[in-house]
């Protein structure tokens, strides 16, 4: 894949996945956080599935390496994290605005870059961690509830949570990213759709109300199916660290349907923070151009 078709797959990822949030909370009404996430995946697993079944019977699309025995630690490891970072996120959802748990999204950024850079020793330029640092600021800025006191925010904390435990995962998925990439998304989607929906009959959250069952499952369809194939497919050229750069847009498009969709209002500290996400963001788009300078210089 060129550069720029997985600049442009990383960017679908965003979009795909960016309204998630806010038409998460919308559904959350009449489904529970642990069968949300449930649903979340198995749309995704079960639609994404349903198109390579129509693929592979048209006789299109180009022959994939499939998953090994080799990768099995790496699944299993993702479909763990794929049923406690959703869940997370559901719960951080009940609790707050739909708007602030988007713009929380950024900090996927850092966790991602950061696990990157520990377990695989995958290059940070010098903007990529000030973006780092700007994003991890906007967080905390956002996660505090009460200044006064500085209490923070336990829908905020987990929210943060949800990312880290995504940042974790995105490496795991790396490692995998040469194989196919359906392959991946049904086997994560049905893999921790059904462990979510194993923790959602444990805790007693399977409360089901068909309309909405339906629409959380076209949801994630969208959200965690296609938005996870055009990162992995992204993955390929840019690697963790840069996918997640260009991933960066998905937060900001989920505050802006939250504010459109609820009508939410813009506080002082969330604007602060949504400068200085900005201006992570910014810097960690121009950090990649960076990263690819430093590449191409001879040693």
């Amino acid at each position: 894949m060129q550069k720029k078709t997985a600049i442009v797959c990383a960017l679908l990822a965003a979009v795909c996945y960016g309204v998630g949030a806010p038409f998460s909370k919308l559904l959350l009404e009449r489904i529970s956080p642990q069968l949300m996430a449930a649903l979340l995946y198995l749309g995704a697993g079960l639609g994404m599935g349903l198109f390579s079944l129509l693929r592979r019977g048209a006789g299109g699309g180009k022959r994939e390496k499939k998953l090994s025995r080799r990768e099995l630690p790496y699944v299993l490891a993702m479909i763990a994290l794929d049923v406690a970072a959703p869940i997370c996120l559901m719960l951080a959802l009940r609790l707050t605005s739909s708007a602030t748990v988007s713009l929380l999204n950024n900090f996927e950024i850092a966790a991602t870059a950061v696990i990157a850079f520990a377990l695989f020793r995958e290059p940070i330029s010098g903007r990529l961690w000030a973006a780092i640092a700007l994003v991890t600021a906007g967080s905390l800025l956002l996660s505090v509830e009460d200044f006064r006191s500085f209490t923070f925010s336990p829908g905020a904390l987990l929210a943060l949570l949800a990312c880290a435990l995504w940042g974790l995962e995105n490496n795991c998925t790396r490692v995998l990213s040469s194989k196919d990439p359906l392959q991946i998304v049904v086997i994560k989607g049905l893999g921790s759709g059904l462990g979510a929906l194993l923790v959602a009959l444990l805790s007693g959250g399977l409360r089901l109300d068909a309309l909405y069952a339906a629409l959380a499952l076209l949801l994630g369809l969208f959200a965690y199916g296609l938005s996870i194939w055009f990162y992995i497919r992204a993955q390929r050229d840019l690697g963790a660290a840069r996918t997640s750069a260009y991933y960066a847009f998905a937060p900001f498009v989920g505050m802006l349907v939250s504010f459109a969709v609820f009508g939410e209002s813009l506080s002082l500290s969330f604007a602060f923070a949504l400068a200085l996400m900005l201006l992570g963001a910014f810097a960690a788009s121009f950090g990649q151009a960076e990263e690819k300078t430093e590449e191409k210089q001879p040693i």
